[in-house]
């Protein structure tokens, strides 16, 4: 039941004594009762306001209603209780800020964790990821390997001989102070992910079939179109009796799952120092149709992707060369397979429609938000 100040029969010193012990008996339960801010305003307004506080109700029914011979004493004693409420509002109010801060430094174990807002996969990891879906559904599995590789899995085991020109510091960004190591052993950031396959297959007896997604470098000044930096997709299948027609069939079905059903593939002779034979592969343009020509409401306009040629060079493939097979014991003889390679910011490019491939890293969320 709440406090009310009672009117005082008389003003002797034992009346006063017990009325003040129940006032600070009441100002004790209430002060203990706070729990909130607005729980000690409240609090405050009840003790300490102007109009109708227990402090003013004091003045009024003890202190103006005393006869003028106890006034004295009865001013005495209200003084007295109006400092010890003052005092006790005061100290609540700094209980009260106490066990806020205490209950914000508080970690609840209980509660979900924080969890930061996903944002929208970047246009070239969306590029890869489907990618590497199309041929997750065909059964090949996903490897990865190092970024800095030895001259070893980069070049030799892949046939390149030692005077090949990608070797040379032009072309690939090798690590400072290895010239003191054998020829094999010094380090350099991977020019393409075929090294991958080498170590695959060292580990594994075929049959295998993977895709290798990863990170690559070239000594390449930045560009529209390159960058020291890109992204690269692999694939390796080697098996008994693979041929050629496998390789066709393979990334014709691949480029028909990304690009449409009515994409048609070509298949161009080309070298690869890792593959024989080796060829570049073409898809028919999936922006223009294969005409060479971007219709628009008023005429027709040159389709710039595809040079109006109506192809498009999406990848390199090939057959495994044999000699790359004597750096991993497997037997010639025995075995075939084909490998090919893509990149994967080139078909970024195509697909979305950019024009500069270094708005790809320039980090840019303007650019990105695009993609969401």
């Amino acid at each position: 039941m709440a406090y009310t100040v009672p009117k005082l029969k008389d003003h002797s010193a034992k009346t006063l004594d017990k009325a003040a012990e129940k006032l600070l008996a009441a100002l004790g339960q209430e002060s203990k009762a706070i729990k909130s801010e607005p729980d000690w305003k409240t609090f405050r307004d009840r003790w300490l306001g102007r109009k109708d506080g227990i402090l003013t109700q004091i003045n009024d029914l003890w202190l103006k209603a005393a006869p003028k011979d106890a006034k004295r004493e009865v001013g005495q004693r209200v003084n007295q209780l109006k400092a010890r409420v003052e005092q006790d509002v005061e100290a609540a109010l700094q209980h009260t800020k106490s066990s806020a801060a205490q209950s914000d430094d508080r970690i609840d174990i209980t509660l979900p964790g924080t969890r930061r807002p996903l944002g929208a996969e970047h246009p070239v990891i969306k590029t890869t990821n489907e990618i590497l879906s199309v041929f997750r559904n065909l059964g090949y599995s996903v490897q990865e390997g190092p970024v800095i590789e030895t001259d070893y899995y980069n070049f030799e085991s892949l046939n390149f001989p030692p005077n090949h020109p990608a070797r040379d510091t032009q072309d690939t960004l090798f690590l400072a102070n290895q010239e003191s190591k054998p020829p094999r052993e010094r380090l350099l950031l991977r020019t393409h992910t075929s090294p991958v396959q080498i170590r695959t297959m060292e580990k594994m007896k075929p049959p295998i079939r993977i895709v290798i997604p990863g990170k690559v470098h070239r000594n390449d000044p930045p560009d529209a179109s390159h960058s020291p930096m890109f992204h690269q997709i692999e694939g390796l299948a080697v098996d008994t009796n693979i041929t050629f027609g496998d390789l066709k069939g393979t990334l014709d079905h691949a480029m028909k799952a990304l690009f449409g059903s009515s994409v048609k593939t070509s298949f161009r002779p080309s070298f690869f120092p890792f593959t024989e034979p080796s060829a570049e592969m073409l898809v028919s343009c999936f922006i223009c149709g294969g005409s060479g020509q971007r219709g628009s409401a008023t005429k027709d306009e040159p389709c710039r992707p595809c040079k109006q040629t109506g192809w498009i060079e999406i990848l390199g493939c090939g057959m495994v060369d044999p000699n790359v097979y004597g750096f991993v014991d497997y037997d010639p003889r025995k075995v075939s397979g084909f490998a090919f390679g893509m990149g994967a910011d080139r078909i970024a490019l195509l697909k979305y429609g950019v024009d500069d491939i270094q708005l790809f890293f320039n980090g840019d969320v303007r650019f990105l938000e695009q993609f969401g």
